[in-house]
């Protein structure tokens, strides 16, 4: 290797090499959540400001998780979706179906809570799996098969628990899903292992690609974002091991809700399935270019009837979680604008309306910031119409963002 080569590349690797790299990338139409992360910590920082007594505290910080989960985990359902440039209004009632599913076996027919969860996704993923063949085999436009079913699905959700009707939960698991709160040393392990599990991977990652002279993130860039992270990580428990409670004489409550684990199970194994996968693979590669990927081999049928069974069953667990928080499933569980909030999840976090980009994180980004912003406007005691308006303008900024980044990116040759 030549003076001149070893000097390149220590300036690739280098501190200023890697922010120039990245601010080429952000440049070039590639922002991915960035947008999505500012505005998280400036609506943090504002309704700090503004309700220091009340908006940072522990006791909110982990209600926010809490309100904020089902709509996060049915945007990460369909996150799957919309990579393939479709879309799923059905999502929020096909939860509703699930978690009424659950309320009937678990609390009127006494079923083992085991299989009552496992027939309330399975029964996402048999509605997903009726929308996919209508749209991939029937060619039936997305738009209009998932809009018969968000009317349809309101109705069959009347008829299992009756109008005007609710089934309160019972079981201490299901109702600890969304409402309980881990041991201060569980919560700690699990901090411990997500750190040594995310550096392990991306170093087993990053050395594999080196190996086979594959592009590879410089190894300073790793330590940097497992840095980040581990700091992130640890001082979120230890935020939430502090007492929330308020009156800690009655009773305590302190721990990482039980919904994290929940919600960090699903996108480990979800970002694994869309990055690890050939599967997952495929997925980018028919919203990227559909008649591209049927013309490599792809069988692009099979892969939206199999996004559509995976956006179902996540929005059934979604819905499970949704009902987990108020104890009981209504005919409201799942209507109403969690749906819209969820797909606002999913575009305010990075995900592309146009298909082909997007990942499972930005669900979880992006309802932290309809959390925020719901959450915030309530403590400041705003009416609903404005906390609608606020949402509908972030979701409006959040689609321009990606629009233009799109356009960028494509003038540059990245996409």
């Amino acid at each position: 290797m030549s003076t001149t080569t070893a000097q390149d590349e220590q300036e690739q690797t280098g501190l200023s090499g890697i922010v120039s790299g990245y601010v080429a990338k952000v440049r070039g139409g590639d922002v991915g959540s960035l947008p999505a992360i500012l505005g998280l910590v400036a609506l943090v920082l504002v309704f700090a400001a503004l309700r220091p007594d009340t908006f940072p505290t522990k006791l909110n910080f982990a209600n926010l998780i809490g309100q904020s989960s089902g709509v996060m985990v049915i945007a990460m359902g369909l996150v799957f979706v919309l990579l393939l440039g479709e879309i799923d209004l059905s999502a929020g009632t096909t939860g509703g179906v699930s978690a009424a599913v659950l309320g009937v076996t678990l609390s009127n027919h006494g079923w083992n809570v085991g299989l009552a969860l496992l027939t309330a996704i399975l029964t996402g993923t048999f509605i997903g799996l009726c929308l996919g063949l209508f749209i991939a085999k029937v060619g039936i436009p997305s738009f209009v098969v998932t809009l018969a079913a968000f009317l349809g699905f309101q109705g069959v959700i009347l008829e299992i628990i009756g109008e005007g009707g609710t089934i309160g939960y019972r079981n201490d698991f299901v109702l600890k899903l969304n409402n309980g709160a881990m041991p201060l040393w569980l919560g700690w392990t699990l901090a411990v292992v997500t750190v040594a599990g995310y550096g392990l991977a991306t170093f087993i990652s990053t050395s594999r690609r080196r190996q086979q002279g594959l592009v590879a993130q410089p190894m300073l860039l790793w330590g940097i974002k497992t840095g980040a992270l581990a700091i992130a990580v640890f001082a979120f428990v230890a935020f939430l091991s502090a007492e929330r409670s308020p009156n800690p004489t009655l009773k305590s409550i302190k721990g990482v809700p039980n919904v994290v684990l929940v919600i960090l199970i699903l996108v480990v194994v979800l970002g694994y399935l869309l990055s690890r996968t050939s599967w997952g693979r495929h997925i980018y590669a028919v919203g990227g270019n559909a008649e591209a990927a049927r013309r490599a081999g792809i069988n692009v049928a099979w892969t939206k009837v199999s996004c559509f069974m995976m956006c179902s069953s996540v929005a059934a667990l979604g819905g499970i979680l949704i009902a987990s928080r108020t104890n009981s499933v209504s005919p409201q569980t799942g209507g109403q604008s969690t749906l819209l909030y969820a797909v606002g999840a999913a575009v305010i976090g990075g995900t592309s309306l146009f298909g082909g980009k997007g990942k499972i994180t930005d669900a979880v980004i992006g309802g932290l910031v309809i959390a925020a912003v719901a959450n915030g406007m309530g403590l400041l005691n705003q009416p609903a119409g404005i906390v609608f308006i606020v949402t509908g303008i972030v979701l409006l900024l959040a689609a321009t963002v990606d629009a233009l980044s799109r356009r960028r990116a494509q003038a540059s040759g990245r996409v």
